[in-house]
Order: structure tokens, then sequence, then C-alpha cells
């Protein structure tokens, strides 16, 4: 873990940004479209990225989105995101979608999402990063598992490399 002013979560962490579906926010199937679902995870897990490291960022990677459950015309969606773990110039930021029925207030997770971001320094090129201190059970849960999910992306592009090579 990098210690450069290793930050708490809550720090940076974005917490019940609210978005209203409105009509012009539905598919063709009755459904919230899952691309701006995808397009305000992006812009939240920048904001979170961009307080974590108090640099430029940029995504460079989605790992993991998964819909759970739809969402419709009416409902309220909440957008919580966090730093889940840094490592040198990168960091993986999570995000929790739910969607909250106005009348009734009954909430049902829809969507969660991960996402790496590396942060760039004025000439445009990967800076440090500080790492993260969880504070609490689930912090820590989300920093191991991120572990996994690092480890997991850099054996994939190892074996693609390796794949590619071989076909010359």
């Amino acid at each position: 873990m990098n210690e450069r002013n290793s930050r708490r979560v809550r720090a940076s962490a974005v917490n019940e940004h609210i978005y209203r579906v409105f009509p012009n926010d539905i598919n063709s199937n009755g459904t919230v479209f899952g691309g701006m679902v995808m397009a305000t995870i992006d812009r939240i897990s920048l904001v979170v990225a961009e307080r974590h490291s108090a640099e430029t960022c940029v995504t460079v990677s989605v790992d993991e989105v998964h819909f759970m459950a739809p969402a419709r015309t009416g409902d309220t969606l909440i957008f919580s995101a966090a730093c889940n773990r840094a490592w040198g110039s990168s960091m993986e930021i999570g995000c929790r979608v739910v969607a909250e029925d106005s009348r009734s207030g009954e909430r049902r997770h829809i969507v969660s999402a991960y996402s790496t971001f590396v942060a760039l320094d004025a000439r445009h090129k990967p800076v440090a990063v500080p790492g993260i201190e969880p504070d609490c059970e689930g912090e820590r849960q989300r920093y191991d598992e991120a572990g996994v999910r690092r480890e997991r992306r850099l054996a994939h592009a190892s074996e693609i490399r390796a794949l590619r090579r071989s076909r010359g």
C-alpha cells in the first residue's frame, strides 16, 4: 500500500447522490437505460478518485458492472461511491446504486460496479496517490476484495499478452 498521506475512505466518498428517473431515461424495455446509469457511475467515481488523489484522474478500466434489478420511471436512483483501495498511481472505486420508490420509500439494490482510475500530473503522466485506511469491517472487506480483483486483472492482462506474443 502507498503510505503517502494515507486517507480514510470517508474523506473522498460520495454518499447518496440523487438522480430522479424521468421518461427520457427509459429504454425500449420500459426500464432505466443501463448506459445512463453507467455514465453516472463513471462521473461519480471520478469525483471520488479526484477527491482521494487531489489530482486529475482518468478511467482506465471498468472491471465489473452488475445489474441486479431494474429501475423504472418515477424511481429515484441513489448513487454511493468510495475508494476501496489504492496502489501506486491507481485506485479502485466501488459504486452502489439503489432505486427508491418515491411513494412507498422502498429501496432495492440495483447495480454494483468497480472501476479503476489513474491519477495524472500536469504532464499527463501517472503520479502516486495516497493509500487507504479502512476504518470499519465493511471497508476492510472492500479493501481485501479490491486486492483480489486487482490480482485477477493483472493475471488476465498477462495471459492476453502471452497469447498475443505466441501468435506473433
